[in-house]
C-alpha cells in the first residue's frame, strides 16, 4: 500500500511538472507569472535568491551563528558584528540591523 501511495504521489507530481517549469506566463498561475521570478512560489525564490552585501538577513534564514570565528581563520570583529551561516556561506552581519556586510567563503563544516 506504502509503495502504490509512492507511485501515485510520484505521477502526480511529475504530471504537473511541466505545466510550471518553462516560466512562460501562459503556462502560469495568473498570480505566480506576474511575480519577480516567474512561476516559481515567492517563498522558493527567496531561497534560491543569492545574497549580496546590504541585503538584510532575517533571523530564520540563518543557519548557524559563528561563537569562534579564529576556527576559521576569519578577522576580528568590531562591537555590534557577527559571523552567522547563510545556505553553506560564512556571512558577517550587523548583529542590530541583520544587514550583510561582507561575504566570505563557502564553508564544508561546522567547527563550532
Amino acid at each position: 500500500m506504502q509503495t502504490l501511495r509512492i507511485i501515485l504521489a510520484t505521477a502526480l507530481a511529475l504530471s504537473l511538472t511541466p505545466a510550471f517549469a518553462d516560466g512562460k506566463s501562459g503556462h502560469c498561475p495568473p498570480g505566480l507569472a506576474k511575480k519577480d521570478v516567474p512561476c516559481v512560489p515567492p517563498g522558493q525564490a527567496k531561497k534560491r535568491a543569492a545574497w549580496h552585501e546590504g541585503d538584510v538577513v532575517n533571523r530564520d534564514d540563518i543557519r548557524h551563528v559563528i561563537r569562534y570565528p579564529d576556527r576559521y581563520e576569519l578577522p576580528p570583529l568590531r562591537a555590534g558584528e557577527e559571523y552567522v551561516v547563510i545556505g553553506n556561506r560564512i556571512v558577517k552581519v550587523d548583529s542590530q540591523t541583520g544587514r550583510i556586510l561582507t561575504l566570505y567563503r563557502a564553508l564544508d563544516s561546522l567547527l563550532d
